[in-house]
């Protein structure tokens, strides 16, 4: 049902300005030519429907004023007394919600003031946001799309796609994520693509405990929606139309053609189930700005999993898709339905568990996160340390070329990371590996 002028207006002239109920009145009272005495209730209404909630949408606001039983009486009893006397409410302005009002983000509040902002035109911004859905159409050749893709198959059988942004794209992103994501706290519990944390900090909470419950969430990047995506900038105060142009910088669908190198031998269900999956609007998975808005997405589960944790007598910590809970024996009674209860709370908040990665881990078994053993202290398992170790010991002895197997492009700076990463986890262990490869002689 189309909604009457009145109503249309009303709702544009709410969203135009502060959410008090005196700012809402007395912008309604312009709009509609007279301080109506059903105005202060019907925005004192509004506020409580609405308090500490995203910033919402204006079909939104439509549905709860044509729901307003009080507004429909009054509309219904002065009739054609009222008219509405001006269609241009105040220019919109930043409305963060309460918990947001302390971050330190630049206010942006027309889609003019955002283009400027990224240095474009408004039809570059619309062009690269992309909400029409155009480079993802079939006929869009590879000059119109914004993304270049990589296919790779899962060990677990499945396939993900790599979604790395064109050169002008990757910039506005960049410019996203420094002056506004950066500038947003994800929970304490993340420790992925955040300065100063890494998988060891991860790890670290649980070396030496009784249990360890891991948990792997299924499809992290693409199951955070586009929608979701601008829920979060209405919430950080930014008004419908920026918020809109914002997720669609950072969010993208992926054309069918996106799969045509996958490779051989995927299960064709599993082909179709993934280009379903990427072909939703979602996170992309090689864009600058994903990593930090995964983080500040899971915020509320974050939140609600370390309060289940606390309460389980455990500790929580999440490295991207990875989560991890530990604890002593009172949690070693309850590991099993707390699982339960913490897949309730994922799949409330939008993700979903991968129960076949799942791990139960007692002290009597290896207890291994992130690649890392945890049974003392965080560690590498010896395995892969000895590996390294002959490695190094054969470039050495008989030249680097002989231990390239993979065909490295640049195999110096390859061993270089491993051991730079041996040192963060194992500093005493991997000076010896430090001393070996700074007596290979490389050509």
């Amino acid at each position: 049902m189309r909604a009457p002028p009145i109503v249309t207006a009303l709702a544009s002239t709410i969203l135009a300005g502060e959410q008090t109920s005196d700012g809402i009145v007395a912008r309604c009272a312009r709009t509609l030519g007279r301080p109506w005495r059903w105005l202060g209730p019907l925005a004192r209404r509004f506020i409580v429907a609405h308090a500490n909630q995203t910033r919402p949408r204006r079909r939104d606001v439509i549905q709860f004023l044509l729901a307003d039983e009080a507004l429909q009486r009054a509309l219904l009893r002065h009739g054609t007394r009222i008219e509405v006397q001006s269609w241009a409410p105040n220019p919109q302005v930043m409305q963060p919600v309460e918990a947001a009002a302390k971050w330190d983000l630049p206010a942006i509040e027309s889609s003019g003031a955002l283009a400027d902002w990224l240095q474009l035109t408004v039809t570059e911004l619309e062009w690269f946001a992309d909400l029409a859905g155009r480079a993802s159409d079939r006929r869009a050749t590879q000059q119109l799309q914004h993304y270049r893709y990589q296919v790779q198959a899962k060990r677990s059988g499945g396939v993900r796609l790599l979604e790395s942004p064109k050169p002008r794209l990757r910039t506005l992103q960049r410019r996203i994520l420094e002056l506004i994501l950066n500038r947003i706290e994800p929970h304490a519990a993340a420790h992925g693509f955040r300065r100063g944390h890494s998988i060891k900090t991860f790890v670290a909470p649980h070396a030496g405990q009784r249990v360890i419950l891991r948990i792997d969430l299924r499809d992290f990047f693409p199951s955070i929606t586009r929608a979701r995506i601008q829920g979060f900038f209405r919430t950080a105060g930014y008004p419908e139309p920026v918020a809109d142009l914002l997720g669609g910088l950072c969010t993208n669908s992926a054309p069918t053609s996106a799969f045509a190198n996958a490779p051989v031998g995927v299960d064709p269900r599993t082909m179709w189930e993934a280009r379903h999956l990427y072909a939703r609007p979602h996170l992309p998975q090689g864009a600058p700005t994903s990593p930090a808005l995964a983080n500040l997405c899971a915020y509320r589960a974050d939140v609600r999993l370390a309060g289940l944790a606390h309460a389980a007598g455990a500790q929580y910590t999440r490295y991207a898709d990875d989560l991890a809970f530990s604890g002593g024996p009172a949690f070693d009674t309850c590991v099993e339905r707390f699982s339960s209860h913490a897949a309730a709370v994922l799949l409330e908040e939008g993700f979903a568990m991968n129960h076949r990665k799942t791990r139960v881990m007692r002290q009597g078994v290896r207890q291994h996160l992130a690649g890392l053993v945890v049974n003392e202290n965080p560690n590498l398992p010896r395995t892969d340390f000895d590996r390294l170790k002959a490695i190094l010991h054969n470039c050495a002895r008989l030249g680097p070329e002989s231990q390239n197997r993979e065909a490295h492009p640049h195999f110096r700076a390859h061993l270089e990371g491993r051991v730079s990463y041996m040192e963060m986890i194992n500093p005493t262990k991997a000076q010896r590996l430090r001393a070996v490869l700074q007596r290979i002689e490389w050509p």
